[in-house]
């Protein structure tokens, strides 16, 4: 069978040019072809993630006994021995007048924090926390949009071995309390309020019923972001003003913490129950993301990074850790494509000389549907467009091509909160075809299986994970006998890692994402669970019971309708509707507002009470029932025949 012609080959110069063939000379590869070097880096776990740590020259104070220690999952243990500091690596790459971060906003605003500043900031911010009683393996969480002061916060909170987590400000208090609540935090760091399409939300009101909401606080840092007063009232802790906390002559000194040591807590969207808070270490964490981005997105000194994403999204931790390569972070705060100006992204691009360009798939599919053209501003800066939380159609393809730069590679790439990272992208050295991925991440050990655990090529299986990698989860928050993780990833086939996805590998060495295999909310690379939608919806008196679906479609569209069951004797009308989005939106997310709110004459369920979000989502997606659910296992199994045949009408108007 013949290969199919790549969209684009990569430019044999910059291939050259590259960190990845350095590195590959490195290792004693000189062969230009990713192949020969991914498959080393799955054969040889020892010696390729050995390697990376000389390559990009790790400092521990005390060495490694082995790279890896136990090669099974779950229970890997990768550099036992050593001890490190992420925030040390963070802020060691740049000279003292560089900028390590550019913050922007959708006004077109920005100031630029040198990587001196930087350091004086974390310096300052960590002393405070120290003074408020936060030590090694205390809990700081961060109720703050995407801007510096975020990664300030962080570093800080890493550089004394504490444990970071945050959640960006279109989150509802309850919603915020529900995974921070878990962490019992020490300290909670809060802004005013963000920017969003032209309005300055107030979150002051907000901060202060979170602050309540978690007992365990000694004191909360008020960030003045957009410029409201922190009015004097009574706080349930301590308060610190930001300028206070981030304006004191310290020297920093990063505490050394074991390998394992945990970094942050980033939370699952949680579909039922509670969120899962998914621990990940310093070490893991910082030698994923300098492969990742150092590697396959060629980062380094000099380099600029723009990618939109909310603090709460496994994005926002790649945009603080392209500080581990030298190269300048931008924040941004605001919406990616404001009505007054809805190609700002691309003038900040242009006008900071942004060399990697990050975004969703939603996002370039609606800059072609409106018809903004992105070249009008000198995009010639700009090398890498990445692209990921869902899969990126074909004809995407040809617009970034003729919109943004004939040579600009466009790396779609899928991976996970989970890992924090990728699994497949592409590198500087991969060809593209559009509409697939270009090959799984080095390191990374992707298979598709199929039901039966064998390995699948060119037929839809789900994606799995065969060998180890060191930034799996270390564990779960509030999971001491490690159940919930291994029930998460390792149920379906032992010792190997089930991520939820349906993927094909083809012969030619690419990936296609089909889509989630679970029911996680996905809409433009933001994620949420379910159960955040449902609780919000059902504690509405008019509201029986509701069902949200994402459902990923073939043109590359995200369709997620909410089907509720009136209480007796209500009607759902366009009132009762609006009613709905309100409480969505200011009680949950004002990003995952349902595109539908459908009648619906049930909800079905297990025999135990769970609902059957999966399998109606693979109703609506057209599949037939046969392939999706067992009606004997469902409490009303009519219900079945109702969602699917509104699966076989948007099938049918899609042919």
């Amino acid at each position: 069978m013949s290969l199919p012609d790549p969209f684009m080959t990569p430019d044999p110069q910059a291939v050259a040019d590259s960190n990845l063939m350095d590195f590959a000379r490195h290792v004693g590869m000189a062969a230009s072809d990713y192949t020969t070097l991914y498959r080393w880096s799955v054969t040889d776990l020892e010696g390729f993630w050995g390697a990376v740590w000389e390559y990009f020259d790790i400092d521990c104070d005390a060495a490694y006994e082995q790279v890896l220690a136990e090669d099974r999952m779950p229970g890997a243990r990768w550099f036992p021995g050593a001890t490190l500091n992420y925030a040390h690596h963070a802020l060691r790459s740049h000279a003292a007048d560089d900028a390590a971060v550019i913050a922007l906003d959708e006004t077109g605003s920005c100031y630029e924090v040198t990587a001196g500043r930087l350091r004086a900031q974390v310096a300052s911010v960590a002393a405070t926390l120290r003074d408020l009683g936060v030590g090694q393996g205390d809990r700081v969480v961060g109720y703050l949009p995407n801007t510096p002061h975020a990664i300030v916060a962080f570093l800080a909170a890493a550089s004394l071995g504490a444990v970071w987590s945050v959640c960006g400000q279109d989150y509802a208090p309850k919603a915020a309390a529900d995974r921070f609540a878990q962490l019992e935090p020490t300290v909670l760091i809060a802004a005013d309020g963000y920017l969003f399409n032209g309005t300055t939300h107030d979150r002051r009101d907000a901060a202060l019923e979170l602050a309540g909401a978690l007992p365990t606080l000694k004191a909360t840092l008020l960030v003045n972001h957009v410029g409201l007063p922190w009015p004097s009232r009574a706080y349930p802790s301590l308060v610190v003003p930001w300028e206070d906390a981030s304006t004191r002559a310290e020297e920093l000194a990063c505490v050394p913490v074991p390998f394992d040591h945990p970094l942050w807590v980033v939370f699952s969207s949680g579909t039922t129950g509670l969120p899962k808070g998914i621990v990940h270490g310093h070490g893991g964490v910082l030698l994923e993301h300098l492969k990742t981005l150092g590697l396959h997105s060629d980062l380094g000194p000099g380099d600029r990074f723009l990618w939109y994403t909310t603090t709460h999204w496994m994005m926002w931790n790649l945009v603080a850790s392209t500080l581990l390569t030298g190269a300048t972070t931008c924040t941004y705060d605001g919406s990616p494509a404001p009505l007054a100006e809805p190609d700002v992204l691309w003038k900040l691009a242009a006008r900071h000389r942004v060399t990697v360009f990050g975004t969703s798939p939603q996002y370039l599919l609606g800059m072609a549907k409106f018809g903004i053209d992105p070249s009008e501003h000198d995009l010639s800066s700009i090398r890498v467009v990445g692209c990921t939380g869902s899969a990126l159609p074909a004809s995407a393809y040809p617009w970034v091509r003729d919109h943004v730069g004939e040579r600009v590679l466009l790396g779609s790439i899928s991976g996970g909160t989970d890992i924090v990272s990728g699994f497949a992208g592409s590198a500087p050295n991969t060809p593209v075809w559009a509409g697939e991925l270009s090959a799984p991440h080095l390191g990374v050990a992707l298979a598709a299986y199929d039901a039966e655990g064998f390995p699948v090529v060119d037929q839809v299986g789900e994606l799995v994970i065969t060998r180890p990698m060191p930034s799996m989860p270390l564990y779960f928050w509030n999971d001491p006998d490690g159940t919930r993780y291994r029930d998460a990833y390792f149920s379906s086939f032992p010792g190997i890692w089930r991520h939820g996805d349906w993927i094909t590998l083809t012969s030619h060495g690419s990936v296609i994402v089909h889509g989630r295999s679970d029911s996680t909310l996905n809409r433009n690379g933001v994620r949420i669970g379910s159960a955040d939608i449902h609780d919000v919806v059902e504690r509405l008196p008019e509201i029986a019971e509701a069902l949200v679906i994402g459902a990923e479609e073939g043109d590359g569209d995200y369709w997620m309708p909410l089907f509720v069951v009136p209480a007796a004797g209500v009607i759902l009308d366009d009132t009762l509707r609006e009613k709905i989005r309100d409480a969505i939106r200011t009680g949950a997310s004002p990003r995952h507002v349902p595109d539908e709110i459908i009648e619906a004459p049930g909800i079905p369920h297990t025999r135990t009470g769970k609902k059957l979000e999966v399998p109606v989502k693979r109703l609506l997606q057209g599949a037939p029932v046969e392939q999706v659910v067992n009606p004997a296992t469902v409490d009303a199994p009519d219900l079945i025949d109702y969602y699917a045949r509104l699966g076989a009408r948007r099938k049918d108007r899609s042919v």
